[in-house]
């Protein structure tokens, strides 16, 4: 399961490369003013071609859904409903026709595969079944994935509305996406301290809480700097870090859980 996320998480990084340089949406000027802006520049620095990344892309997804067949035989046909969504929204975040992340889809679509995909997928691999805790907690990794994505969104405004790549930042602006952006942090931790409370998810997921003193700080952060890419790259840096702490703190919140 590991292993083929992974692959396909490589796979959508390298095919959203490859069509955004064919829409010009990422200029190579971009990450000298934030490194966590215009995508990777392996393109737009001229260091490999759209032909070379795109076969390198495809075959991540060919590896991926080889994963996914072994796992549907080993486990149960189940796998390949959470594996097609999962590759589906990867090839099509921007390839056409679809291309829904140039739509203001893109961010729910994060959220959708980060959290729920992934966790009810990982879950379903272990237990061949799904319920209803792991899709409760699976939401405060997708709502944090919401906040990265929008915060990356706000210093490629100008750049995605010239493009003509939609967004929701480029559909409400900089300053309505900080909300959008703060909104993520509320929902992934108000999930966690209200399963936990209703006893609809175990006690240790509150560790997954370990990132909310980054996140509060971070927030404030973005109400003053959002219109300066060069001034966004702390929040940029603090959303990653906020996922992390909170994604291992559910961890190890549940594995703490299980031994005792």
């Amino acid at each position: 399961v590991l292993l083929g996320v992974s692959l396909n998480h490589l796979g959508i990084n390298m095919i959203d490369d490859v069509f955004d340089d064919s829409r010009a949406v990422d200029p190579v000027a971009a990450q000298s003013v934030n490194p966590y802006s215009g995508g990777s520049g392996v393109l737009t620095g001229g260091e490999l071609g759209h032909r070379a990344v795109f076969a390198v892309a495809a075959a991540f997804f060919v590896c991926t859904a080889g994963i996914a067949l072994y796992l549907a035989f080993a486990v149960g046909a189940g796998v390949l409903v959470f594996a097609g969504i999962g590759m589906f929204s990867s090839i099509f975040y921007s390839a056409p026709p679809v291309r829904y992340g140039y739509r203001g889809l893109g961010e729910l679509g994060h959220l959708i595969n980060f959290g729920p995909v992934i966790v009810l997928g990982a879950f379903y691999v272990q237990t061949r079944s799904i319920a209803l805790e792991p899709f409760l907690i699976s939401l405060a990794p997708g709502l944090l994935m919401w906040s990265m994505i929008v915060a990356n969104e706000i210093p490629d405004l100008e750049m995605d509305r010239k493009a003509g790549k939609n967004t929701l930042v480029v559909r409400l602006g900089a300053k309505r996406a900080v909300s959008l952006y703060g909104a993520g942090y509320l929902g992934a931790f108000g999930v966690i301290v209200l399963a936990a409370l209703f006893g609809a998810a175990s006690p240790g997921a509150l560790l997954g809480l370990a990132g909310v003193p980054l996140a509060w700080q971070s927030w404030k952060l973005s109400k003053r700097v959002y219109e300066s890419p060069r001034e966004m790259v702390p929040v940029n840096r603090a959303v990653i870090t906020v996922h992390r702490l909170s994604c291992m703190g559910l961890a190890i919140g549940y594995l703490i859980a299980g031994a005792v």
